[in-house]
């Protein structure tokens, strides 16, 4: 490439980067497949023939949707989507549980206008709004792929869900491809504020937390959460709200407390990541975390309850029963 297409190319990447940043996902489509193969070439360095390669590259994807306005220089954005890829695939590399790729993106500065905040969070709404059209089937692993903190791993996610990691992997795909469509269908729709859903979904968690602490979750359940509320281990219902109760109160009198980390809510899903603070007489009761996964019903509160621990818990007193 001679240095007038290499210009003419920055150029055109300028002008796509702007007009994805305005909210148009078919300049994203096309910035994507300008340097797919880039992306694609940087992934296979890294991680060498295999499956990893095409996932990381889509996960970039996605990554790229929700951080396309954090682009400073939009005539660099090939090397700033090529960065997302090699973030992702040495975080692959060192561990099971990739973490998500935003370390070392070009963030804006704190002192940017508020106009600048605003448009990212309708930027954040307007995906949310998308993923609310995707079948649970396919949200679910989506949502936390790229929006949880500790179930992001293909691993982790099949326990979710109750899938084989193949099944994770082809469900992760679709979902992709559908959230495209979604968010064409969706631009023009009026969309939620996600951010004000996350606080008062926080909200909602401290104060559960507080009513178990006081020996009022069950009163809690009963006020706030469906009568039909099921525990699940995969797809196998496991219990209702006794069996969570029980589970609630036994860690509680264990000497096992619950702190929120991160919170992810939408209208139909919402989960909530903790913290499990162990007893200092027995620091090996409870593993270091727990995610609470949430379906919601029409009118908005919990019907279905996943509890997931990154590692097995050795002790029966737990709210997910062995």
């Amino acid at each position: 490439m001679n240095q007038d297409s290499g210009e003419a190319a920055r150029l055109e990447d300028a002008v796509l980067t702007r007009a994805a940043q305005a909210g148009e996902v078919s300049a994203l489509g096309l910035l994507l497949e300008r340097h797919r193969a880039g992306m694609r070439a940087v992934a296979l360095s890294i991680l060498g023939p295999g499956p990893d390669v095409d996932d990381v590259v889509q996960d970039a994807a996605v990554t790229a949707l929700r951080r396309v306005r954090d682009v400073r220089d939009p005539a660099a954005v090939g090397a700033w989507l090529r960065m997302i890829v090699r973030n992702a695939s040495r975080s692959l590399l060192r561990s099971s549980v990739p973490s998500q790729p935003i370390d070392d993106l070009q963030l804006p500065s704190t002192d940017a206008a508020p106009e600048r905040w605003l448009e990212h969070h309708t930027m954040r709404n307007w995906i949310w709004e998308a993923m609310e059209e995707l079948s649970p089937t396919l949200r679910l692993p989506l949502v936390l792929r790229h929006f949880s903190t500790t179930v992001t791993s293909y691993e982790r996610i099949a326990d979710a869900c109750g899938v084989p990691v193949g099944t994770v992997r082809s469900r992760l795909s679709q979902g992709r491809a559908r959230l495209a469509t979604a968010l064409a269908a969706t631009a023009d729709a009026p969309h939620g504020d996600t951010a004000q859903r996350v606080r008062a979904s926080r909200a909602e968690a401290h104060e559960t937390l507080a009513a178990a602490e006081s020996g009022r979750f069950g009163a809690l359940m009963a006020e706030r959460w469906s009568p039909g509320i099921t525990l699940l281990r995969g797809n196998q219902p496991v219990g209702g709200s006794g069996v969570l109760a029980r589970g609630m109160d036994g860690d509680l009198e264990a000497g096992v407390r619950q702190r929120l980390v991160h919170a992810v809510a939408g209208r139909s899903l919402v989960v909530w990541e903790m913290d499990l603070l162990n007893p200092a007489d027995d620091p090996g009761h409870c593993p270091p975390s727990v995610a609470w996964l949430m379906t919601l019903d029409d009118v908005g509160r919990p019907h279905r309850l996943r509890l997931l621990h990154p590692a097995p818990v050795r002790a029966l007193q737990s709210l997910t029963p062995m």
